[in-house]
């Protein structure tokens, strides 16, 4: 029986170490690669073509979830989970559409990666319990919206809140996304209380959804906006 070929991807090297010190005591599974990052991610995924990925969200230069929809382009056999802290629903979301083929968090029990892993080799999909009650109950909240009357037109948004809108449907946090646009967190809170009233919508997922299907999702912010006076 030919094993399944890993590769590991978590800054953390702590827990990046630990994980691979215990993927490689299990029978029919190989570790054949680590990275530190998104970049080497990719990057690693195209020179070891592995299997599976095990993946963590929130890392540097190139987060897991734009990681994750790079190497689906590319290699759209190898299966991704995302083993991360984050319970967020953006995050969830966004790992969905990426492609992701599991979401688990890092508080997993060893027995339930493990079997995750082979799940996923047969083709199941492998998410929390928790995170799985948040997708559906988000899906149901979007089914039962859609059935509804159509509300009143959306007030446009402002430049800035469409970067903004850009960068949530990319996955960043708001620290992340006050990073980007060299403006405090605070102020991003305040741009997407403005963005969800605009477009009659209640959380950041709603409007995630909203960015992909308008296509802002694969639009970077504009350089000249990021060059005018933060706001």
């Amino acid at each position: 029986m030919t094993a399944t070929r890993l590769l590991v991807v978590d800054d953390h090297t702590l827990f990046r170490k630990g994980l691979i010190s215990l993927l490689r005591q299990q029978k029919g599974l190989e570790v054949v690669g680590e990275g530190k990052d998104g970049d080497e991610g990719v990057r690693l995924a195209q020179q070891l073509r592995p299997d599976v990925i095990l993946m963590d969200v929130k890392m540097p230069h190139r987060n897991g979830i734009q990681a994750a929809q790079a190497i689906r382009e590319l290699l759209p056999e190898t299966r991704i989970i995302m083993l991360t802290v984050s319970d967020e629903d953006g995050d969830l979301f966004a790992a969905v559409k990426a492609g992701a083929n599991g979401y688990l968090l890092k508080n997993v029990e060893p027995e339930q990666l493990i079997k995750a892993i082979h799940l996923l080799i047969k083709g199941e999909p492998v998410i929390s319990h928790a995170m799985a009650s948040k997708l559906l109950g988000e899906f149901r909240a979007m089914a039962k919206k859609a059935e509804q009357p159509p509300e009143p037109a959306a007030a446009p948004l402002t430049d800035r809140e469409t970067e903004i809108l850009q960068l949530l449907a990319k996955a960043q946090s708001n620290k992340e996304i006050g990073a980007t646009l060299g403006i405090s967190e605070n102020t991003v809170k305040i741009h997407l209380k403005n963005i969800l009233r605009k477009l009659h919508m209640n959380s950041r997922v709603q409007a995630a959804v909203y960015a992909h299907q308008q296509g802002l999702a694969a639009e970077p912010p504009s350089p000249s906006r990021r060059s005018r006076q933060s706001v």
